[in-house]
C-alpha cells in the first residue's frame, strides 16, 4: 500500500531536506557552508545585482549572515585545499561541487553533438585557436581576446545577444568541457581557463560514468536536496529532460533503479496529481522554525508548480517584464516563516546611501498577525549582512504600512 502525506508534512519535509531545520551556528564556518551545500546541491547564478548576486542568497537564507569570503574560498580553493565548487550548465548556470564534473560528461557530449545550446553555432575553425590562447594566457575574459578573434562588425541576432566570435567559441568549448570557468572578474565577467588549471586532478582524472548511470547519480542526488518530489521535480533540479528521445538515458529508469533500491519510496501527496516519491532519508520535522527571506533564484522556488503545490504561492519572476505590467515588483523575494511562504517583498540595494529599499510589501492570504514585524526583524538582519544602514519602506502593497511601522 501506497504511503500517504498530507501537504504540510510534505512541505515541512522539503524545508528539512533543503537545511532549514540544521541548528544555526553562531559564527559560520566552511564546515556550514559544506553542511548547507550538502543540501542545496548546486547554486544558482545570475547577473543581476541588485540586492545581491544569487549564488550568496541561498547561504545566507539557510546559514544567517555568514563572510561571503567563506564561499569565495569554496570557488577557488586554498594553497591548503582545493576548489570545492565549479560554474557549469548544472540546473542552468551554476556553481555546483566539483565531483559532478564527472557526472555532466554526458551533458557536454550532448553539446558538442548539437553543436552548443543557444541555436547559433560559434565558428568551428576558430576553436582550435581560442583554445590554444586560453591555455597560453588563461584564465582570460572573452574581452581579453575579443581584438584577436573579430571576423567583423557584430550583429544583433539571436533575441539582441551581441557576442563576439571569441564568447561564442569561448561559451561553446565550455558547454563541451574543453575550458572551464575560474572564476569571475570584479565585473563578473567569466574567466575561462583549460579544466586542468580549474579542476583538482583527481576529479579529471575520475572514470566517466555513462548517461544513465550519471541519470541516476543526479535524480538520487535531486531526491535527497527534495526530500519528497514528483517525477518533474527530480528531472527539473539539475534540468534533465523528463521526455528523453528514444534510446537516450532516462530520468524514469532513474527513478525506477532508486525505488527498486530502496532509496526511493512511492508516496501519494495531499492535492499533488503526480506520483511523488520519498527519499528514504528524509524526515519529517514536528516543526520548522525558519525566519528568513529566499532569492527569487532558490532551490525551493525554482519549480514554479511545486511552490504552489507545497506552498501555495504562486510565484513568477519580473525582471523581464515591463514596469508598468508589474505585480510585485522588480527583484521580489519570498518570505519564510516557520514552514510557510507568508510575505513576499521588492528588495533594491542602494549602496550609495547604505539603505536596504522595499518599494513594495505583499501579504499572502493567512498570513498571521505577526508577520509585520517577523518581516521588519528579518529586513534588518539582511541589510547589516549587506553592509546598509537603514531600511526605507515604500508604500506599494498591502503590507507596506504595518511593515513600515514595525521597521520604524
Amino acid at each position: 500500500m501506497t504511503e500517504s502525506l498530507t501537504t504540510l508534512q510534505a512541505r515541512r519535509i522539503a524545508l528539512a531536506a533543503q537545511g532549514f531545520t540544521a541548528r544555526p551556528h553562531a559564527t559560520p564556518t566552511m564546515a556550514t557552508l559544506d553542511r548547507t551545500l550538502a543540501r542545496t546541491g548546486v547554486l544558482q547564478v545570475d547577473s543581476v545585482n541588485v540586492l545581491q548576486r544569487a549564488h550568496f542568497m541561498p547561504l545566507y537564507s539557510r546559514m544567517g549572515p555568514y563572510d561571503v569570503d567563506l564561499l569565495r574560498r569554496a570557488q577557488h580553493g586554498t594553497a591548503r585545499r582545493p576548489r570545492r565548487l565549479v560554474e557549469y550548465w548544472a540546473h542552468v548556470q551554476a556553481l555546483m561541487p566539483v565531483e559532478l564534473w564527472p557526472l555532466m560528461r554526458h551533458r557536454m557530449e550532448s553539446y558538442r553533438a548539437e553543436r552548443g545550446k543557444w541555436g547559433f553555432t560559434a565558428d568551428a575553425a576558430l576553436e582550435p585557436q581560442v583554445l590554444a590562447a586560453v591555455r597560453d594566457r588563461g584564465p582570460v575574459t572573452a574581452r581579453d581576446l575579443e581584438d584577436d578573434f573579430s571576423t567583423g562588425p557584430r550583429t544583433k541576432e539571436h533575441w539582441g545577444w551581441n557576442w563576439s566570435e571569441a564568447r561564442k567559441v569561448l561559451d561553446y568549448l565550455y558547454l563541451v568541457g574543453d575550458v572551464a570557468i575560474a572564476g569571475r572578474n570584479s565585473q563578473f565577467e567569466v574567466l575561462y581557463d583549460v579544466p586542468e588549471r580549474v579542476l583538482p586532478a583527481a576529479v579529471l582524472a575520475a572514470p566517466t560514468p555513462t548517461p544513465q548511470e550519471a541519470v541516476t547519480a543526479l535524480v538520487s542526488r535531486a531526491a535527497r536536496s527534495h526530500g519528497v518530489a514528483s517525477s518533474l521535480c527530480l528531472a527539473d533540479y539539475y534540468r534533465l529532460r523528463l521526455q528523453p528521445a528514444p534510446g537516450k538515458a532516462s530520468v524514469k529508469v532513474a527513478i525506477d533503479e532508486l525505488v527498486e533500491s530502496g532509496e526511493l519510496v512511492p508516496v501519494a501527496v495531499q492535492g499533488w496529481k503526480r506520483p511523488a516519491y520519498l527519499h528514504r532519508e528524509a524526515r519529517v520535522p514536528r516543526r520548522v522554525g525558519a525566519r528568513t527571506l529566499l532569492s527569487p533564484f532558490d532551490p525551493v522556488v525554482w519549480e514554479r508548480s511545486r511552490a504552489e503545490a507545497l506552498f501555495g504561492f504562486f510565484y513568477r519572476i519580473e525582471i523581464y517584464v515591463p514596469a508598468e505590467k508589474r505585480v510585485h515588483g522588480y527583484y521580489v523575494l519570498p518570505f519564510l516563516l516557520g514552514d510557510r511562504l507568508v510575505a513576499r517583498v521588492d528588495l533594491k540595494a542602494d549602496r550609495a546611501t547604505g539603505r536596504l529599499l522595499v518599494p513594495g510589501a505583499f501579504a499572502e492570504p493567512g498570513a498571521p498577525a505577526e508577520t509585520a514585524d517577523e518581516l521588519a526583524a528579518e529586513l534588518r538582519r539582511l541589510a547589516g549582512w549587506l553592509g546598509l544602514d537603514d531600511v526605507v519602506v515604500g508604500g506599494r502593497g498591502d503590507l507596506a504600512g504595518a511593515l513600515a511601522a514595525a521597521v520604524g
